[in-house]
């Protein structure tokens, strides 16, 4: 069990990019609410049912190719559909090349999102899509004015994240009500 108010942070990676954003993440949340209140998991390495431990979680996930989920989350997909995440505040971060593949800039968070809703997860940190360039993205809100989360582009965009993530980190804490 985890303890009242901690953070899951639940990410997968192959090339150590979403889990470099992770741990930036976590620290600048651990800087804003202390050390001890973010829990930090691989999930490659964490059977996904570890989420149910949690009130307050942050998913990271970034996008493959094509619109493609990252290997290990698609491994963990259809599991998914087993757990309960009503009531549950998420928040998502991803990453995509907005150059390389700008049909499909951060396809798989906006799967990720609309596979959590679907089960009953109350979203939050969704991101301004102000200051990106892509063609298409299934990470937008309806509206298309915002991300359902951090929008990430550390191949050409790398610069950027430090101060994307402290931003994000403030606005999901305030949303959380930690």
């Amino acid at each position: 069990m985890s303890e009242p108010n901690t953070i899951g942070l639940f990410y997968g990676s192959s090339t150590c990019y979403t889990e470099m954003a992770g741990e930036k993440i976590r620290t600048a949340l651990h800087k804003i609410l202390g050390e001890g209140r973010v829990d930090f998991f691989n999930i490659a390495d964490t059977p996904i049912i570890q989420t149910q431990f949690y009130d307050y979680l942050i998913f990271g996930i970034p996008t493959w190719d094509y619109g493609e989920l990252q290997e290990d989350w698609e491994e963990i997909w259809e599991e998914l559909d087993s757990l309960d995440f009503s009531g549950k505040k998420i928040a998502l971060y991803g990453l995509g090349d907005q150059v390389g593949y700008p049909e499909w800039f951060l396809d798989a968070m906006g799967y990720l999102h609309s596979k959590l809703v679907h089960r009953g997860a109350l979203p939050f940190g969704y991101w301004p899509r102000a200051g990106y360039e892509f063609e298409a993205s299934k990470a937008l809100t309806p509206d298309e004015q915002y991300f359902v989360g951090l929008a990430l582009d550390d191949e050409n965009e790398f610069q950027l994240s430090d101060a994307r993530i402290q931003q994000w980190c403030v606005q999901v804490i305030a949303e959380f009500g930690l």
